[in-house]
């Protein structure tokens, strides 16, 4: 409900707040979700109704050291990430094996290579040998753009930098032979409208 001034004026609550308080929420009011947390809210809602069944792949944890302060419970006290030898995500979608990585660049004009490692590259090709769809969601975070690469295209640039060629993937490139994909609120990237465009692409 509305409140008013004696003189018509529209009372303001954020300015008669503290300036702590009023900055901590304009902090948090501003705060977008990363590309990472907007994929999987994404597939949470494509499973709920049933459009798709697509999951992100759990990091490996290497544990070092566990307790066990009783025979029936164990503690674990020391672990650590390792080095996750495929890619971020994988599902099926109208009987397709998809299976892609999630990128994100501060970069205005180009994605860095850099941002891939070679054992990604490889499982993408190993599964298109498979006839499986693979592909990168890429993210310029400046401009909150993000674009959905067949992955042909990203191990051709790959190849090429082992060969002495450019390290980026151009933004016009992308923009040229990607998808680019909007947001929306359910799904809140509805990626599967660019993955459509690619498997009428791959069909032709």
């Amino acid at each position: 409900m509305a409140v008013n001034y004696p003189n018509g004026k529209l009372f303001d609550a954020v300015s008669h707040l503290p300036e702590k308080k009023k900055k901590r929420d304009t902090i948090y009011s501003n705060r977008g979700m990363n590309l990472e947390e907007d994929i999987n809210t994404s597939n949470d809602y494509y499973l709920l109704v049933e459009r798709a069944v697509i999951h992100k792949k759990p990091t490996p944890i290497q544990v070092v050291k566990v307790d066990y302060p009783s025979r029936s419970a164990a503690i674990i006290k020391e672990a650590y990430y390792r080095q996750s030898s495929t890619t971020d995500y994988n599902g099926v979608y109208k009987g397709y094996y998809l299976d892609f990585e999630a990128k994100e660049t501060n970069n205005k004009t180009s994605f860095p290579l850099k941002n891939f490692h070679e054992h990604q590259i490889v499982h993408m090709k190993r599964c298109n040998q498979q006839m499986g769809i693979t592909f990168v969601l890429i993210r310029f975070s400046c401009y909150n753009r993000v674009f959905l690469l067949d992955s042909s295209y990203l191990i051709d640039f790959w190849e090429n930098k082992l060969n002495n060629g450019r390290k980026s993937i151009p933004l016009a490139f992308i923009e040229s032979k990607g998808f680019e994909i909007g947001y929306g609120f359910n799904p809140r990237l509805d990626y599967l409208v660019a993955v459509d465009k690619l498997l009428e692409m791959k069909m032709k």
